[in-house]
Protein backbone atom coordinates (compact mmCIF):
# COMPACT_ATOMS: atom_id res chain seq x y z
CA UNK A 1 0.00 0.00 0.00
CA UNK A 2 1.23 3.55 -0.60
CA UNK A 3 1.58 6.09 2.20
CA UNK A 4 -1.67 7.58 1.29
CA UNK A 5 -3.35 3.93 1.55
CA UNK A 6 -2.38 3.34 4.81
CA UNK A 7 -3.46 6.50 6.07
CA UNK A 8 -7.11 6.23 4.80
CA UNK A 9 -7.17 2.61 6.25
CA UNK A 10 -6.12 3.72 9.55
CA UNK A 11 -8.86 6.78 8.80
CA UNK A 12 -11.67 4.67 7.99
CA UNK A 13 -10.92 2.20 11.01
CA UNK A 14 -11.31 4.88 13.73
CA UNK A 15 -14.32 6.84 11.79
CA UNK A 16 -17.32 6.31 14.25
CA UNK A 17 -19.51 7.63 11.56
CA UNK A 18 -18.88 4.76 9.21
CA UNK A 19 -22.03 2.66 10.06
CA UNK A 20 -23.96 5.68 7.72
CA UNK A 21 -22.25 3.66 4.97
CA UNK A 22 -24.17 0.60 5.08
CA UNK A 23 -27.49 2.83 4.91
CA UNK A 24 -27.14 3.35 1.14
CA UNK A 25 -27.10 0.82 -1.75
CA UNK A 26 -24.30 1.60 -3.75
CA UNK A 27 -22.90 -0.50 -6.76
CA UNK A 28 -20.40 -2.86 -6.39
CA UNK A 29 -16.90 -1.27 -8.35
CA UNK A 30 -17.96 2.43 -8.52
CA UNK A 31 -16.18 5.07 -6.16
CA UNK A 32 -18.90 7.40 -6.40
CA UNK A 33 -17.12 11.14 -5.93
CA UNK A 34 -20.34 13.16 -7.65
CA UNK A 35 -23.26 13.38 -4.67
CA UNK A 36 -22.98 17.25 -5.06
CA UNK A 37 -24.73 16.32 -7.94
CA UNK A 38 -27.25 13.48 -7.28
CA UNK A 39 -26.99 11.29 -3.94
CA UNK A 40 -26.19 8.16 -3.53
CA UNK A 41 -29.95 5.97 -3.04
CA UNK A 42 -30.78 5.25 0.31
CA UNK A 43 -31.82 2.09 1.50
CA UNK A 44 -35.30 1.75 2.66
CA UNK A 45 -36.28 4.57 -0.63
CA UNK A 46 -37.69 1.47 -3.06
CA UNK A 47 -39.87 -0.06 -0.32
CA UNK A 48 -41.39 3.34 0.70
CA UNK A 49 -42.24 4.31 -3.11
CA UNK A 50 -43.46 0.50 -3.33
CA UNK A 51 -46.09 1.36 -0.64
CA UNK A 52 -47.07 4.41 -2.06
CA UNK A 53 -47.37 3.03 -5.78
CA UNK A 54 -49.49 0.07 -4.13
CA UNK A 55 -51.26 0.42 -0.63
CA UNK A 56 -51.76 4.19 -0.94
CA UNK A 57 -52.25 4.79 -5.02
CA UNK A 58 -53.51 1.49 -5.73
CA UNK A 59 -55.58 0.60 -2.99
CA UNK A 60 -56.23 3.81 -1.70
CA UNK A 61 -56.87 5.51 -4.24
CA UNK A 62 -57.81 9.32 -3.25
CA UNK A 63 -58.83 8.63 0.14
CA UNK A 64 -54.63 8.68 0.72
CA UNK A 65 -54.92 12.24 0.97
CA UNK A 66 -56.68 11.95 4.07
CA UNK A 67 -55.72 8.20 5.00
CA UNK A 68 -51.53 8.57 3.98
CA UNK A 69 -51.02 12.28 4.97
CA UNK A 70 -50.18 13.08 1.57
CA UNK A 71 -51.58 16.37 1.94
CA UNK A 72 -49.50 17.42 5.05
CA UNK A 73 -46.47 16.00 2.95
CA UNK A 74 -45.00 18.94 1.92
CA UNK A 75 -44.46 20.45 5.61
CA UNK A 76 -43.63 17.06 7.17
CA UNK A 77 -40.73 16.43 4.99
CA UNK A 78 -39.76 20.35 5.31
CA UNK A 79 -39.89 19.33 8.92
CA UNK A 80 -36.77 16.66 8.28
CA UNK A 81 -35.45 19.23 6.39
CA UNK A 82 -35.20 21.92 9.52
CA UNK A 83 -32.92 20.92 11.29
CA UNK A 84 -30.05 21.11 8.89
CA UNK A 85 -30.75 24.49 8.18
CA UNK A 86 -31.23 25.51 11.39
CA UNK A 87 -34.52 27.30 11.55
CA UNK A 88 -38.00 25.41 13.38
CA UNK A 89 -40.41 23.08 12.56
CA UNK A 90 -43.37 24.40 10.58
CA UNK A 91 -40.90 26.89 8.55
CA UNK A 92 -39.98 24.56 5.56
CA UNK A 93 -42.12 23.86 2.39
CA UNK A 94 -41.13 21.54 0.25
CA UNK A 95 -42.54 21.25 -3.34
CA UNK A 96 -41.51 22.21 -6.95
CA UNK A 97 -38.24 23.15 -8.46
CA UNK A 98 -35.23 25.17 -7.08
CA UNK A 99 -35.39 27.53 -10.09
CA UNK A 100 -39.28 27.91 -9.25
CA UNK A 101 -39.07 28.55 -5.21
CA UNK A 102 -35.99 31.28 -6.82
CA UNK A 103 -38.85 32.76 -8.59
CA UNK A 104 -40.85 32.88 -5.82
CA UNK A 105 -38.32 34.13 -3.79
CA UNK A 106 -37.92 37.19 -5.41
CA UNK A 107 -40.75 38.37 -6.54
CA UNK A 108 -41.97 37.80 -2.43
CA UNK A 109 -38.55 40.33 -1.43
CA UNK A 110 -39.66 42.97 -4.03
CA UNK A 111 -42.42 43.01 -2.97
CA UNK A 112 -41.24 43.49 0.67
CA UNK A 113 -39.06 46.40 -0.42
CA UNK A 114 -41.79 48.14 -2.80
CA UNK A 115 -39.51 51.42 -2.56
CA UNK A 116 -36.29 48.97 -3.96
CA UNK A 117 -35.91 47.33 -7.80
CA UNK A 118 -32.57 46.17 -7.43
CA UNK A 119 -31.97 42.52 -7.34
CA UNK A 120 -27.97 42.15 -6.55
CA UNK A 121 -26.51 38.41 -8.06
CA UNK A 122 -22.66 37.35 -8.03
CA UNK A 123 -21.81 37.06 -11.89
CA UNK A 124 -20.41 33.52 -11.36
CA UNK A 125 -23.40 31.94 -9.53
CA UNK A 126 -24.77 28.55 -10.66
CA UNK A 127 -27.05 30.05 -13.72
CA UNK A 128 -30.32 29.31 -13.39
CA UNK A 129 -30.22 31.80 -10.09
CA UNK A 130 -29.17 34.72 -13.08
CA UNK A 131 -31.97 32.90 -15.27
CA UNK A 132 -34.52 32.98 -13.18
CA UNK A 133 -33.52 37.08 -12.12
CA UNK A 134 -33.36 37.52 -15.13
CA UNK A 135 -37.09 36.47 -16.04
CA UNK A 136 -38.10 38.33 -13.33
CA UNK A 137 -37.10 41.31 -14.34
CA UNK A 138 -38.76 40.72 -17.48
CA UNK A 139 -41.88 40.68 -16.01
CA UNK A 140 -41.57 43.63 -13.43
CA UNK A 141 -41.18 46.33 -15.14
CA UNK A 142 -39.44 48.49 -11.88
CA UNK A 143 -37.43 45.37 -11.44
CA UNK A 144 -33.24 45.51 -12.02
CA UNK A 145 -30.71 42.99 -12.29
CA UNK A 146 -27.50 44.12 -11.11
CA UNK A 147 -24.28 41.76 -10.88
CA UNK A 148 -20.82 41.55 -8.75
CA UNK A 149 -17.78 39.66 -9.74
CA UNK A 150 -17.10 36.91 -7.86
CA UNK A 151 -13.63 38.14 -6.72
CA UNK A 152 -15.95 41.05 -5.33
CA UNK A 153 -17.12 41.59 -1.89
CA UNK A 154 -20.78 41.96 -2.10
CA UNK A 155 -21.13 43.89 1.14
CA UNK A 156 -19.19 46.24 -0.66
CA UNK A 157 -21.98 46.67 -3.65
CA UNK A 158 -24.78 47.17 -1.35
CA UNK A 159 -26.98 51.13 -2.01
CA UNK A 160 -29.81 52.00 -1.01
CA UNK A 161 -32.24 50.60 -4.26
CA UNK A 162 -31.17 47.04 -3.07
CA UNK A 163 -33.98 45.14 -2.85
CA UNK A 164 -32.53 41.61 -2.41
CA UNK A 165 -29.00 40.06 -2.58
CA UNK A 166 -29.51 36.37 -3.72
CA UNK A 167 -26.53 34.62 -3.19
CA UNK A 168 -25.16 30.45 -2.71
CA UNK A 169 -23.59 29.71 0.58
CA UNK A 170 -21.56 27.52 -0.90
CA UNK A 171 -20.28 28.11 -4.73
CA UNK A 172 -21.02 25.23 -6.68
CA UNK A 173 -17.98 25.45 -8.78
CA UNK A 174 -15.08 26.53 -6.56
CA UNK A 175 -17.00 25.15 -2.92
CA UNK A 176 -16.24 28.38 -1.57
CA UNK A 177 -18.14 29.39 1.98
CA UNK A 178 -20.06 32.95 1.70
CA UNK A 179 -20.01 34.32 5.55
CA UNK A 180 -23.76 34.20 6.14
CA UNK A 181 -23.84 36.41 9.24
CA UNK A 182 -21.57 39.09 8.09
CA UNK A 183 -23.31 39.55 4.41
CA UNK A 184 -27.15 39.26 6.38
CA UNK A 185 -25.72 41.92 8.68
CA UNK A 186 -24.03 44.19 6.00
CA UNK A 187 -27.99 43.70 4.18
CA UNK A 188 -29.60 44.41 7.06
CA UNK A 189 -27.99 47.74 7.68
CA UNK A 190 -28.44 48.86 4.05
CA UNK A 191 -32.28 48.10 3.72
CA UNK A 192 -31.97 44.79 1.91
CA UNK A 193 -33.11 41.38 2.08
CA UNK A 194 -30.56 38.22 1.64
CA UNK A 195 -31.65 34.89 -0.20
CA UNK A 196 -29.84 32.15 0.07
CA UNK A 197 -29.41 28.99 -2.11
CA UNK A 198 -28.44 26.28 0.02
CA UNK A 199 -28.46 23.25 -2.60
CA UNK A 200 -24.10 22.89 -2.46
CA UNK A 201 -24.98 23.38 1.48
CA UNK A 202 -27.60 21.34 3.01
CA UNK A 203 -26.69 18.01 4.21
CA UNK A 204 -22.78 18.60 3.79
CA UNK A 205 -21.81 21.34 5.73
CA UNK A 206 -23.47 23.57 8.93
CA UNK A 207 -26.26 25.98 8.20
CA UNK A 208 -27.84 28.70 10.45
CA UNK A 209 -30.51 30.44 8.89
CA UNK A 210 -32.49 31.34 11.90
CA UNK A 211 -28.89 31.86 13.82
CA UNK A 212 -27.04 33.96 11.42
CA UNK A 213 -30.64 36.20 11.03
CA UNK A 214 -31.20 35.19 7.57
CA UNK A 215 -34.40 35.99 5.55
CA UNK A 216 -34.93 33.76 3.00
CA UNK A 217 -33.37 30.19 1.20
CA UNK A 218 -34.25 27.62 -0.66
CA UNK A 219 -32.37 24.42 -2.15
CA UNK A 220 -32.60 21.20 -3.82
CA UNK A 221 -32.74 17.89 -2.15
CA UNK A 222 -31.28 15.47 -4.56
CA UNK A 223 -27.43 15.89 -4.13
CA UNK A 224 -26.64 15.51 -0.23
CA UNK A 225 -29.93 14.44 0.89
CA UNK A 226 -30.31 12.17 -1.67
CA UNK A 227 -33.79 12.64 -2.44
CA UNK A 228 -33.38 11.12 -6.04
CA UNK A 229 -33.51 12.37 -9.62
CA UNK A 230 -35.62 15.49 -9.79
CA UNK A 231 -36.59 16.01 -5.87
CA UNK A 232 -38.23 18.37 -5.05
CA UNK A 233 -36.80 21.63 -3.18
CA UNK A 234 -37.32 23.42 -0.43
CA UNK A 235 -38.17 26.66 0.27
CA UNK A 236 -37.94 28.84 3.75
CA UNK A 237 -38.73 32.27 4.55
CA UNK A 238 -38.10 33.76 8.15
CA UNK A 239 -41.06 34.05 10.38
CA UNK A 240 -41.10 38.10 10.83
CA UNK A 241 -41.58 38.23 7.00
CA UNK A 242 -44.79 35.27 6.55
CA UNK A 243 -47.40 35.52 5.23
CA UNK A 244 -45.26 36.48 1.85
CA UNK A 245 -46.97 37.79 -1.12
CA UNK A 246 -45.40 35.91 -3.74
CA UNK A 247 -46.29 35.16 -7.23
CA UNK A 248 -47.48 31.58 -7.68
CA UNK A 249 -50.73 31.90 -5.79
CA UNK A 250 -51.99 28.24 -6.79
CA UNK A 251 -54.21 26.62 -4.29
CA UNK A 252 -52.44 24.48 -2.13
CA UNK A 253 -50.90 27.62 -0.67
CA UNK A 254 -54.12 29.14 0.51
CA UNK A 255 -55.44 29.57 3.79
CA UNK A 256 -58.36 27.64 2.75
CA UNK A 257 -57.62 25.53 -0.39
CA UNK A 258 -60.93 23.39 0.31
CA UNK A 259 -62.94 26.13 0.80
CA UNK A 260 -62.68 26.68 -3.45
CA UNK A 261 -62.54 30.93 -2.65
CA UNK A 262 -62.37 32.97 -5.34
CA UNK A 263 -60.17 35.26 -4.23
CA UNK A 264 -56.95 34.23 -3.11
CA UNK A 265 -55.80 34.29 0.94
CA UNK A 266 -52.09 33.32 1.66
CA UNK A 267 -51.48 30.40 4.35
CA UNK A 268 -49.53 31.48 7.60
CA UNK A 269 -46.36 29.94 7.57
CA UNK A 270 -44.50 27.70 5.17
CA UNK A 271 -47.55 26.66 3.76
CA UNK A 272 -48.21 29.71 2.05
CA UNK A 273 -44.70 29.33 -0.03
CA UNK A 274 -46.58 26.47 -1.76
CA UNK A 275 -48.25 26.68 -5.34
CA UNK A 276 -50.07 23.55 -6.81
CA UNK A 277 -50.59 19.80 -5.60
CA UNK A 278 -47.82 17.88 -4.01
CA UNK A 279 -45.55 15.41 -5.88
CA UNK A 280 -46.53 12.27 -4.25
CA UNK A 281 -44.21 9.94 -5.25
CA UNK A 282 -40.96 11.87 -5.12
CA UNK A 283 -41.93 13.80 -1.84
CA UNK A 284 -42.59 10.11 -0.12
CA UNK A 285 -39.37 8.54 -1.84
CA UNK A 286 -37.63 11.86 0.07
CA UNK A 287 -39.27 11.30 3.51
CA UNK A 288 -37.64 7.68 3.66
CA UNK A 289 -34.78 9.40 2.23
CA UNK A 290 -33.93 11.42 5.19
CA UNK A 291 -35.11 9.35 7.67
CA UNK A 292 -31.09 9.01 8.41
CA UNK A 293 -30.54 12.09 9.48
CA UNK A 294 -32.48 11.59 12.89
CA UNK A 295 -29.50 9.03 14.14
CA UNK A 296 -26.91 11.31 12.51
CA UNK A 297 -24.34 13.65 15.09
CA UNK A 298 -24.32 16.39 12.80
CA UNK A 299 -21.28 17.98 13.67
CA UNK A 300 -19.52 14.42 13.78
CA UNK A 301 -20.61 14.45 9.94
CA UNK A 302 -19.57 18.02 9.16
CA UNK A 303 -15.80 17.19 10.42
CA UNK A 304 -15.75 14.45 8.77
CA UNK A 305 -16.83 16.38 5.69
CA UNK A 306 -14.36 18.77 5.78
CA UNK A 307 -11.35 15.76 7.08
CA UNK A 308 -12.44 14.14 3.58
CA UNK A 309 -12.25 17.40 1.40
CA UNK A 310 -8.78 18.37 3.18
CA UNK A 311 -7.70 14.34 2.56
CA UNK A 312 -8.01 14.63 -0.89
CA UNK A 313 -6.52 17.75 -1.79
CA UNK A 314 -3.47 17.15 -0.10
CA UNK A 315 -3.36 13.52 -2.10
CA UNK A 316 -4.27 14.97 -5.11
CA UNK A 317 -1.65 17.96 -5.27
CA UNK A 318 1.01 15.11 -3.63
CA UNK A 319 0.21 12.45 -6.21
CA UNK A 320 -0.82 14.63 -9.29
CA UNK A 321 2.12 17.24 -9.07
CA UNK A 322 3.50 18.25 -12.32
CA UNK A 323 0.73 17.67 -14.52
CA UNK A 324 -1.40 20.47 -14.79
CA UNK A 325 -3.56 20.55 -12.27
CA UNK A 326 -4.98 23.53 -10.55
CA UNK A 327 -6.82 23.73 -7.77
CA UNK A 328 -9.66 25.75 -7.85
CA UNK A 329 -11.48 25.34 -4.45
CA UNK A 330 -10.09 27.22 -1.22
CA UNK A 331 -7.08 25.35 0.18
CA UNK A 332 -8.31 25.92 3.84
CA UNK A 333 -11.59 25.74 5.23
CA UNK A 334 -14.25 27.11 5.19
CA UNK A 335 -15.50 25.39 2.24
CA UNK A 336 -18.02 23.13 0.79
CA UNK A 337 -17.87 19.52 -0.21
CA UNK A 338 -16.57 19.27 -3.10
CA UNK A 339 -13.13 20.16 -5.25
CA UNK A 340 -12.32 21.43 -8.18
CA UNK A 341 -9.09 21.01 -10.31
CA UNK A 342 -8.91 22.77 -13.78
CA UNK A 343 -6.70 20.75 -16.57
CA UNK A 344 -6.94 21.97 -20.35
CA UNK A 345 -8.01 18.08 -20.70
CA UNK A 346 -10.48 18.36 -18.07
CA UNK A 347 -13.65 16.89 -19.51
CA UNK A 348 -11.36 13.71 -21.08
CA UNK A 349 -9.78 12.91 -17.75
CA UNK A 350 -13.49 12.82 -16.48
CA UNK A 351 -14.67 10.24 -18.52
CA UNK A 352 -11.36 8.80 -18.64
CA UNK A 353 -11.96 7.88 -14.73
CA UNK A 354 -15.36 7.31 -14.79
CA UNK A 355 -14.65 4.55 -17.41
CA UNK A 356 -12.57 3.08 -14.51
CA UNK A 357 -15.79 3.09 -12.07
CA UNK A 358 -14.43 6.68 -10.60
CA UNK A 359 -17.55 9.16 -11.18
CA UNK A 360 -17.52 12.84 -11.11
CA UNK A 361 -18.32 15.40 -13.03
CA UNK A 362 -17.32 17.99 -15.11
CA UNK A 363 -17.61 21.97 -15.44
CA UNK A 364 -17.19 23.90 -18.42
CA UNK A 365 -14.84 25.25 -19.38
CA UNK A 366 -12.31 22.74 -17.88
CA UNK A 367 -13.45 22.21 -14.26
CA UNK A 368 -12.86 18.86 -12.91
CA UNK A 369 -15.27 18.65 -9.14
CA UNK A 370 -15.31 15.84 -7.07
CA UNK A 371 -17.89 15.52 -4.06
CA UNK A 372 -17.59 13.93 -0.92
CA UNK A 373 -20.80 12.82 0.42
CA UNK A 374 -19.95 12.24 3.84
CA UNK A 375 -22.92 9.32 5.02
CA UNK A 376 -21.39 7.08 2.09
CA UNK A 377 -17.52 7.72 1.27
CA UNK A 378 -14.41 6.31 3.07
CA UNK A 379 -11.48 8.31 2.87
CA UNK A 380 -9.71 4.95 1.07
CA UNK A 381 -12.05 5.79 -1.60
CA UNK A 382 -10.79 9.08 -1.62
CA UNK A 383 -7.26 7.37 -1.97
CA UNK A 384 -8.12 5.05 -4.73
CA UNK A 385 -9.51 7.82 -6.80
CA UNK A 386 -6.31 9.94 -6.25
CA UNK A 387 -4.64 7.11 -7.30
CA UNK A 388 -6.38 6.65 -10.87
CA UNK A 389 -6.18 10.33 -11.28
CA UNK A 390 -2.51 10.32 -11.11
CA UNK A 391 -2.72 6.97 -13.72
CA UNK A 392 -4.48 8.54 -16.46
CA UNK A 393 -2.41 11.85 -15.60
CA UNK A 394 0.72 9.61 -16.56
CA UNK A 395 -0.78 7.66 -19.36
CA UNK A 396 -2.51 10.24 -21.54
CA UNK A 397 -5.17 7.89 -20.74
CA UNK A 398 -7.47 10.65 -21.58
CA UNK A 399 -6.05 10.65 -24.90
CA UNK A 400 -8.87 8.32 -26.53
CA UNK A 401 -11.32 9.52 -28.81
CA UNK A 402 -14.04 8.04 -27.02
CA UNK A 403 -13.45 10.40 -23.87
CA UNK A 404 -13.08 13.40 -26.60
CA UNK A 405 -17.40 12.93 -27.26
CA UNK A 406 -19.53 14.86 -25.01
CA UNK A 407 -22.80 13.88 -24.02
CA UNK A 408 -26.13 16.35 -23.67
CA UNK A 409 -25.03 16.16 -19.94
CA UNK A 410 -21.47 16.58 -18.41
Amino acid sequence: MTDWMERAVALDANDGMAWTRDRFELPEGVIYLDGNSLGARPRGVAERVAQVLDAEWRDGLIRSWNDAGWFDLPLRVGDRIAPLIGVGAGEVAVGDSTSVNLFKCLAAALHARPDRSVILCEAGNFPTDGYMAQGLTRLVEKAELRWFDDAEDVRAKLGPDVAVVLLSHVHYRSAAVQDMAAVNAAAHAAGALVLWDLSHSTGAVPVDLGGTGADMAVGCTYKYLNGGPGAPAFAWVAPGLAPVSQPLAGWMGHAAPFAFDRDYAPADGARGLMAGTPQVLSLSALDAALEIWEEVDRPALWARSEAMVAFFIDAVLDLCAGHGLALVSPRAAPRGSHVGFDHPEGYAIVQALIARGIIGDFRAPQMMRFGFAPLYLRFADLTAAALALRDVLETRAWDDPRFQARGAVT
